[in-house]
């Protein structure tokens, strides 16, 4: 029996990176996925390359409007609703007196505000399943800081907190709320964030340094952890966090032997 037979799965930011390596991962454990994202393009070529089982649903998941259509369109083609997967994320790399309002407002709406949207027009619908699961892309950011931003970091750690207070609220209704918290993962996004550095790779490779198993992560790593706490499998875990990070996060001083 496959994990996540027979169910109905959204996934926010799945064109691409962390959201694509779970969508695959989940259709691979027999889920039916739709996938959410912005860029029109990209989430179709993610849909086709995926192939059975997924679709795709262009959203801007700071539009309250485009979240509530995303839900009820999803819910139609599916036949209901079983998980919800907040993986939409953005990051600027600016420090706080060079960041922009804006630019705090739009990490703010993107990475935070956007699983309050979803949560509040997916429950009603996972409620009718007789619960169901929530899944919220956090960072090793959500424990510790990091250089130059500031805005990534305030959010990725209120959605950590943000995730308790809805495994709370919603645990009567059997629907089980978690956090699952990469560390240096393979993405676009990390892309863009190093790229800011005179040397990128040579960057990239001194962080890789600081982690003990030493290894790069990438997108359906974060799937298969994904796929266990969305699954029956973790039945008894909500309000929790998963850090999926080789051991980044554990060390207060690590030298590579």
């Amino acid at each position: 029996m496959k994990r996540l037979e027979g169910k109905a799965a959204i996934i926010t930011g799945g064109a691409q990176g962390i959201g694509l390596g779970i969508a695959k991962v989940f259709l691979e454990e027999g889920a039916r996925v739709v996938v959410a994202d912005v860029k029109r393009e990209a989430g179709a070529a993610a849909v086709a390359a995926l192939g059975d089982g997924a679709s795709f649903i262009e959203t801007d998941v700071t539009r309250p409007e485009d979240v509530q259509r995303l839900v009820a369109e999803a819910a139609e083609r599916l036949g209901g609703l079983d998980i919800v997967v907040n993986n939409a994320g953005i990051c600027t790399v600016n420090d706080c007196e060079a960041s922009t309002v804006a630019e705090w407002d739009q990490v703010m709406h993107v990475n935070v505000r956007s699983v309050f949207l979803t949560t509040k027009w997916a429950v009603p619908h996972l409620r009718k399943r007789g619960g169901g699961a929530i899944l919220n892309l956090g960072s090793v950011s959500s424990f510790v800081g990091q250089q130059n931003t500031p805005a990534y970091v305030a959010s990725k750690g209120a959605l950590l907190m943000l995730t308790k207070a809805l495994a709370v609220d919603y645990g009567p209704d059997g629907i089980r709320v978690n956090c699952l918290c990469p560390g240096i993962t393979d993405t676009p996004l990390l892309r863009f964030h190093v790229r800011h550095e005179a040397d990128p790779d040579a960057h990239l490779q001194t962080r890789l340094n600081r982690v003990p198993t030493g290894e790069m992560l990438y997108p359906e790593d974060m799937g298969h952890a994904a796929a266990f706490l969305c699954s029956d499998e973790a039945k008894g875990i909500s309000g929790a966090s998963l850090v999926v990070d080789g051991g980044y996060i554990s060390c207060a001083e690590f030298f590579r032997p």
